[in-house]
């Protein structure tokens, strides 16, 4: 049975990180996710600043789902990229000094031709991730975005690579605002599912374009996506991801209970 363990991108609170983490206890996550490049630093977490934060989260109860580690572009491009790939396994490091094993980014565009410059750039460095993530136990985790189109491209990506090399941060309302199937994805990305974002969207067919909701007042069919979650046994967290213009932590708050009342 699959089992409710409640995350929250720490971000959407919009508050400084100590309030944040107390109001993420508050309401009701049991973990956060963090951004590895803003929220805290791989550069910054000496054994001390580790411990410190560990501490703190066991305070408020809290433990990290994952770290968010953005790059300005994916792995596929040659701008900066042995200072992303390095980036990524410091990132990937230090995720797991704090009790955290997942790490997400987008990988970038996704090539169609296998023999293009690109392809071989991409593989090449994802690779070479997965390599340290093998070697450090935590993970890179391609966030779904409108470069994955209908999840059979970054599937096919993820087969292509050595065994554990990547594995799938999946957003739900990424495949509405691109006019696809999130429960199509699904069928297709499950089994590399590590992370998975509660975020809702819906066309709106007055702008021409899909919109952010609430969660639950979308075109998301959660029952789909849990049920196929269940079937692949998956043990991650479901994490709120809600860019709210306004009253942010009652959005957050209001999307923690939704999953909640889903469960039961």
């Amino acid at each position: 049975m699959l089992q409710l363990k409640k995350g929250l991108r720490l971000e959407c609170l919009r508050q400084p990180f100590r309030q944040a983490l107390q109001t993420a206890a508050q309401i009701g996550a049991d973990a956060i996710e963090v951004n590895g490049r803003t929220e805290i630093k791989p550069r910054d977490m000496t054994r001390t600043a580790v411990r410190h934060l560990r501490k703190m989260l066991a305070d408020y109860r809290l433990k990290i789902s994952a770290v968010n580690f953005p790059t300005r572009a994916g792995y596929g491009s040659l701008d900066l990229l042995e200072q992303k790939i390095e980036g990524t396994k410091a990132a990937m490091t230090m995720a797991y000094e704090l009790g955290c094993n997942v790490v997400v980014n987008d990988v970038g565009a996704i090539p169609d031709d296998r023999e293009s410059p690109t392809w071989q750039t991409m593989t090449e460095a994802l690779a070479d991730i997965g390599f340290h993530g093998q070697r450090c136990g935590a993970w890179l985790a391609a966030k779904t975005s409108p470069n994955s189109g209908d999840g059979s491209r970054l599937k096919e990506l993820i087969d292509f690579l050595p065994v554990q090399s990547l594995f799938v941060d999946f957003d739900p309302a990424s495949f509405v605002l691109a006019e696809q199937s999130a429960t199509g994805a699904m069928e297709i990305l499950a089994e590399h599912v590590v992370n998975f974002r509660a975020r809702d969207a819906v066309r709106d067919f007055s702008l021409g374009r899909g919109v952010e909701v609430e969660l639950g007042r979308g075109s998301i069919d959660w029952a789909a996506l849990l049920g196929t979650l269940e079937q692949k046994n998956y043990a991650g967290y479901i994490t709120i991801d809600r860019d709210a213009e306004s009253d942010p932590v009652s959005q957050c708050a209001q999307g923690l209970e939704y999953l909640s009342n889903l469960f039961e």
